[in-house]
């Protein structure tokens, strides 16, 4: 596969841009690759300035659900462009995203809108602690909930790609009030619980996606839930991987649990940038400007992102059959993965829910961050580079999900699961 023209350009781009690249995941390096660059992308496809064409399997890092360049979508985000790309004003339709957030997330009794899922779990921190009145944050280890300085303290997804437990700049005044739990294992927030006296909120993925897929077992989200409860912290659902992916209602909706508040982000863009944290009335009236707790984004709420992501949830909520659709995709390409796997003897452990997955090269279940450090780094390696000379684009690190969205049809599994076969060939 020619990569002349994409090689160039990096060169280029790390003589004006760090690294090269505008996020680090980006850069290929935890598996000793250089990036394409994309030049267009449609439904279940990506093409490259060399004229590669590449399934998709990133999706725009879940952002993607109907497929690149859906045309109802594009019709409607010409349309918006049209009357005008920002306005840094009160437009109506934000209203009607609000409005639509509410009735998906019981949840949530108020919004914000915020320009990414960074600013929406940074600010979220902020709103806990302001409505508490105290200091201190309990994350769970492997969990990446942005780069706030707060939540990058034993956080996963790029962070352990590269190797790095802490991130530089973050102050050791401000790292000391971060805690770092155990996710499934409720005894490590109950331990901080007992020992720690100034913990304003607990923030989670319900359902890790940023150090691969690692779902919630037996009824630790229900223990979180009442232990949070009974020791009067607020608890935090960091859902901008699973809000609308995972089902309409997210995983809320999934284990029936409801959070204090809520982050949201991806997909409620429809492929714009976009965020938005919501929750009880009480709590988001600390805001400003009804609280002194204050919060601000010049683009929050662009008219281009919410009318983009109005239509997409509007598209969802109509037509529910695409879950259901994504999962008999997902199980048959699952289903021929561990199939091929077994025949070369490469261990192999997938955990998945709707319309994502991970694939840890390792024979334990992957249940933690702990085991998840058991994949084979190597393998993925091997694997990443022979996929990508088939044409099939997986995420460039092994602590990150695969997301299927709805223009993956039975032609682009077939081709996955042909081209897998030959990988593992290859790497036997």
């Amino acid at each position: 596969m020619r990569r002349e023209k994409s090689d160039q350009l990096y060169r280029e781009a790390e003589k004006h841009i760090p690294g090269g690249v505008n996020s680090p995941v980006r850069a290929f390096k935890s598996v000793n690759d250089e990036p394409f660059y994309v030049k267009r992308a449609k439904g279940a496809y990506l093409y490259d300035v060399d004229g590669n064409r590449y399934i998709d399997y990133v999706s725009s890092w879940g952002a993607i659900i109907l497929g690149h360049a859906y045309d109802g979508l594009l019709e409607e985000i010409k349309k918006a462009i049209e009357e005008g790309t920002s306005f840094g004003a009160c437009h109506q339709a934000e209203i009607e995203l609000a409005k639509m957030i509410k009735e998906a997330y019981p949840s949530i009794e108020l919004v914000r809108l915020t320009s990414s899922g960074t600013e929406a779990t940074m600010s979220a921190l902020r709103l806990a602690r302001g409505y508490t009145g105290k200091n201190g944050v309990v994350k769970f280890r492997g969990c990446y909930h942005g780069h706030g300085d707060s939540l990058l303290v034993k956080a996963g997804s790029g962070l352990a790609t590269f190797g790095i437990p802490d991130s530089g700049g973050v102050p050791e005044d401000l790292a000391r009030h971060t805690f770092i739990a155990e996710f499934n294992h409720i005894e490590s927030l109950e331990r901080i619980f007992e020992k720690e006296k100034d913990i304003a909120c607990v923030i989670m993925e319900p359902i890790m996606g940023n150090m691969g897929v690692i779902l919630p077992e037996d009824n630790f989200l229900e223990d979180v839930r009442k232990l949070c409860s009974d020791s009067g912290i607020l608890l935090i659902f960091d859902e901008v991987i699973t809000g609308f992916r995972v089902g309409y209602r997210g995983a809320q909706g999934l284990y029936r649990i409801n959070p204090d508040i809520t982050c949201l982000g991806k997909i409620l863009g429809g492929g714009f940038p976009i965020g938005a944290f919501g929750g009880k009335r009480e709590i988001m009236g600390q805001l400003a400007p009804l609280g002194n707790v204050y919060q601000a984004g010049t683009l929050s709420g662009n008219p281009v992102a919410v009318k983009s992501g109005i239509y997409v949830l509007d598209y969802l909520k109509k037509n529910p059959q695409i879950y259901n659709e994504m999962d008999v995709n997902m199980e048959r390409l699952i289903k021929g993965f561990e199939e091929t796997a077994r025949k070369y003897g490469i261990p192999l452990k997938i955990n998945k829910v709707t319309g994502m997955f991970t694939g840890f090269f390792t024979d334990q279940d992957v249940v933690d961050y702990a085991s998840a450090m058991t994949s084979s780094k190597a393998l993925y390696e091997r694997f990443f580079k022979s996929m990508i000379e088939e044409g099939i684009f997986f995420a460039p690190s092994p602590y990150e999900a695969a997301f299927l969205n709805m223009s993956h049809k039975e032609e682009e599994i077939s081709r996955t699961l042909d081209a897998f076969d030959r990988a593992m060939k290859k790497i036997k």
